[in-house]
């Protein structure tokens, strides 16, 4: 499947955030989605249109905050596009354990790539104009994740899964998506700047 037909398919819809496209790109900490996200933009901006990407990890205040960073969300970047207006955020420093005094901008552009764990959440589902699913085997997941954060965050880690399958198994997350995304896509041969692994279901029409 190639992101520039996903691009396509989400410029074709009517926006629901105001007059902002909004794709959510959600799955398990660890599956891909930073690097799905990327390249979904990156497709986006070759169809001539405007994105911006924000990463739902740079408003959590820390480990403990998976489902209640959402109102912070919904205040800064959210509900001012929902009404035309330019959003911003607050980066959370990891390191520091504190949010940067500086602010983020988050224009008013024709798609916003919202991702992270918990972001195609239910309360967001009729703002969205896609919902995708990114996923890969668990022990993929954890060397990644440790790999980017360290080996000090393993056992933070490995709480966040349990919170993230239990919101996950209430939500129905993935059930409600309308592209799953294989993270790791093993020796598959294909350009995966340009394309992916992933299913659709019937409503969403894309060809593979």
């Amino acid at each position: 499947m190639r992101y520039a037909e996903v691009a396509a398919e989400v410029l074709g819809r009517p926006a629901r955030l105001g007059p902002v496209r909004l794709v959510a790109v959600d799955g398990p900490s660890g599956g891909g989605k930073t690097t799905f996200g990327a390249r979904l933009a990156a497709a986006v901006r070759a169809a001539g249109a405007s994105v911006t990407v924000v990463n739902t990890d740079d408003l959590l205040d820390g480990w403990n905050d998976m489902l209640t960073f959402w109102p912070r969300l919904e205040e800064w970047v959210l509900g001012p596009l929902r009404a035309g207006r330019p959003g911003a955020y607050r980066r959370y420093d990891w390191y520091a354990e504190d949010f940067s005094s500086g602010w983020q901008a988050v224009p008013v552009t024709d798609v916003l790539v919202l991702e992270g764990v918990t972001s195609g959440r239910r309360a967001i589902r009729a703002d969205l104009t896609l919902l995708v699913w990114v996923t890969a085997p668990r022990d993929l997941r954890m060397a990644r994740s440790v790999a980017r954060d360290g080996e000090h965050t393993r056992d933070a880690w490995l709480q966040w899964t349990h919170g993230e399958a239990a919101h996950f198994a209430d939500d129905a997350t993935e059930a409600a998506a309308e592209i799953v995304v294989q993270g790791a896509p093993g020796d598959q041969d294909f350009d995966p700047e340009t394309e992916f692994l992933g299913d659709i279901s019937g409503s969403t029409d894309l060809t593979r």
